[in-house]
């Protein structure tokens, strides 16, 4: 039997996105099936009020130096991917090649 709770996650790891409502582009470099997030957090940041039983992601910003915490419906993908530029892209990141960041080998 099937959870209708249970989400697909529409964006992946390692994937460019652009955020709707704030213009700036990110790589996705962790996915919450919903947001896991302080109801603090929320009320103070998620201004749109997006849905908390829907996938959030964590972006590494670009150009910055900041990750942003994103709910799926304020994300599209970037259809023409560059790269983007952020301080902490090799931590999780081995290279770009079409249009995404493949992901670095963890030691075990």
């Amino acid at each position: 039997m099937t959870d209708s709770r249970t989400t697909t996650a529409k964006f992946s790891i390692g994937q460019v996105v652009h955020h709707h409502l704030f213009g700036y582009r990110g790589v996705i470099v962790d996915i919450d099936p919903i947001c896991m997030a302080s109801d603090e957090w929320y009320e103070s940041m998620a201004r749109s009020r997006p849905p908390k039983d829907q996938p959030w992601y964590h972006l590494l910003v670009d150009g910055a130096t900041h990750r942003t915490y994103v709910a799926e419906r304020n994300i599209s993908e970037e259809l023409q991917a560059e790269p983007i530029s952020h301080p902490e892209l090799e931590d999780y990141f081995a290279g770009f090649a079409g249009g995404v960041y493949q992901l670095r080998e963890r030691a075990q």
